[in-house]
């Protein structure tokens, strides 16, 4: 058994909170240039897949995932890059498929997509779509990308997105089909929508006992294999956040200002409770749903996430916030040269 295992990213571009103060938030354009450094990095160390993520508002440096990926395209070997998420309710299908197909040609089959409907909104009044068809619009353009991925020459019809009459979509990609997965936080409809179109799965934990999730697959491969999906090429993968340092102590004191910076600008926006130490500790914890601590410690935490849901597909979100940047270069590198060695040979052993 192998076990993938890689980070994803939203981008964060807030001011950088540490233990000792905070300094000022980078310019995007730094953020970005960071960003495929931390890339460049994953793949020399063997990391298996990196995904970005896509967002409209001042505190995130990227709204276009496949520009940087591309980048990232031209200075890495073996990595897999998505996006991650592709907020496809507000996008055009035709668009995002051409964009990773070209993704795909520049690294030599190497693209992905996840798709989602995103948990923030702001892309629907940019992009002029209303959201009381938050729902429609995403089964609607799924549909037609899946069409486009399979197609090369396009017949389908739409009731929100325009028709497509035999028209052909190019350029195509270098694999047969890219990977398209649908990117969740867990609720059953989507685990069971995924099951049906026989797509593989992501689901976002980022709070709880990530055991908790072993249902939601459950019923996503019920829903596959009873439309008469091959059991064994069905794909689960999670991502939850992560930080690693050389000890416990130094990793959760390290992850804490960041961690509580961040949750605390969405709180105020979604008038959550406010991120307190308990709440940390707990998340922390042996039944948390962040991955923070040594190399052995992640290293151990991945391994029972692994076994408990049987995933295929481990991802670290790394950095939650911002943070700076040598200590999330050293995050990963302490990911690809100390925990990906421990998971792979508890596996490999299995």
């Amino acid at each position: 058994m192998r076990v993938e295992l890689g980070l994803t990213s939203f981008a964060d571009n807030q001011d950088i909170y540490t233990e000792n103060g905070h300094m000022p938030a980078l310019s995007n354009a730094e953020r970005i240039r960071n960003i495929v450094e931390e890339i460049k990095l994953a793949d020399q160390l063997g990391l298996d897949i990196y995904g970005l993520g896509e967002h409209h508002r001042e505190d995130y440096a990227v709204s276009d995932p496949g520009t940087v990926l591309a980048a990232a395209a031209a200075v890495t070997e073996n990595i897999k890059l998505s996006s991650a998420v592709t907020v496809l309710s507000s996008d055009d299908p035709v668009r995002v498929y051409q964009q990773f197909a070209t993704i795909d040609g520049l690294s030599n089959g190497r693209a992905e997509i996840m798709a989602g409907r995103g948990s923030f909104i702001e892309s629907f009044p940019l992009f002029g779509y209303d959201l009381n068809h938050y729902q429609q619009l995403f089964d609607e353009k799924l549909d037609l990308l899946m069409t486009i991925n399979r197609h090369e020459i396009v017949h389908w019809e739409g009731q929100l997105r325009p028709s497509i009459d035999g028209l052909g979509v190019y350029p195509r990609a270098v694999q047969p089909e890219l990977p398209i997965w649908l990117a969740t936080g867990g609720t059953p409809e989507s685990s069971i929508k995924a099951g049906r179109l026989g797509l593989p799965i992501v689901y976002a934990i980022i709070g709880g006992n990530p055991k908790r999730f072993a249902r939601n697959v459950a019923m996503y491969r019920a829903a596959a294999e009873s439309e008469g999906h091959d059991a064994s090429k069905i794909q689960v993968a999670t991502h939850s956040w992560g930080y690693i340092a050389e000890t416990d102590e130094q990793a959760q004191r390290e992850f804490y200002r960041p961690t509580e910076q961040h949750h605390n600008v969405l709180a105020k926006e979604r008038g959550w409770p406010m991120f307190t130490m308990e709440h940390y500790e707990r998340e922390v914890g042996p039944n948390g749903a962040m991955y923070v601590g040594s190399p052995e410690t992640v290293a151990q935490k991945i391994i029972e996430t692994v076994e408990a849901l049987g995933i295929n597909r481990f991802m670290m979100h790394l950095p939650i916030g911002s943070m700076p940047h040598e200590r999330t270069m050293n995050a990963i590198r302490l990911f690809g040269e100390k925990v990906k060695p421990i998971v792979d040979k508890y596996f490999e052993d299995k």
